[in-house]
């Protein structure tokens, strides 16, 4: 552990907070890409099957109970919770998320580091979390509608993203024989997709216009 990984942690801790926020007070995800939600329950319950037989540590196991538990409430608020749910723009939300998955397990299937169930799951998981931001950012082009709170959700998933970036090249540095390229490819893949975003959302900030992305 160190500053960058605890700093990035906590970036991806307080985006599912701030939409957690969102949802139970003011009984609304508008703005919120259920495809990305979805994507990233996925990400998790592939990730983390070995949460109760591989024991890290307590913060690790915490971590994880706490992403696989918010990750599948939130998909479960946005399409069953009688109120929330009406605010859910499925029209816009229409990202086909099964050209992401696709890829992304044969590519586990056939570049992993070890070719069993667990690790291809593991690498799986690693390839479709880069990418399952797209519907999100999407949906964001296509509305033009962002409020405070899904503005600063997607800017938190991405700083933690970016944290995590400096984690790794700390630890390449301070670590004998630290080299992980297919995390470090995804997550560098990941951390450009939100380029764009960021631009405009430094640009709103300076401004103190509301903030919008091109269509």
């Amino acid at each position: 552990m160190n500053i960058f990984r605890l700093a990035g942690d906590m970036f991806h801790l307080a985006s599912v907070l701030v939409l957690l926020l969102k949802i139970h007070t003011i009984k609304s995800c508008a703005g919120i890409s259920l495809k990305t939600q979805e994507l990233y329950a996925i990400v998790f319950a592939t990730r983390y099957l070995d949460i109760f037989t591989n024991f890290i540590s307590f913060y690790n196991t915490i971590m994880k109970l706490i992403f696989l538990g918010s990750s599948f409430s939130i998909v479960w608020y946005m399409r069953r919770h009688k109120i929330v749910r009406r605010s859910y723009d499925r029209d816009q939300d229409t990202f086909r998320y099964t050209f992401l998955m696709f890829p992304c397990l044969i590519f586990a299937i056939f570049i992993n580091e070890k070719f069993t169930f667990k690790e291809v799951m593991w690498t799986f998981s690693v390839y479709l979390e880069a990418v399952a931001i797209l519907p999100q950012l999407v949906l964001l082009q296509r509305t033009r509608n962002i409020d405070n709170l899904t503005g600063q959700y997607v800017f938190l998933l991405g700083a933690y993203r970016a944290f995590y970036i400096l984690n790794w090249i700390y630890r390449y540095f301070t670590e004998y024989h630290y080299v992980h390229w297919i995390t470090w490819i995804a997550g560098l893949i990941q951390t450009m997709l939100y380029g764009d975003f960021f631009y405009y959302y430094f640009q709103s900030w300076k401004n103190n216009v509301k903030l919008e992305l091109p269509a």
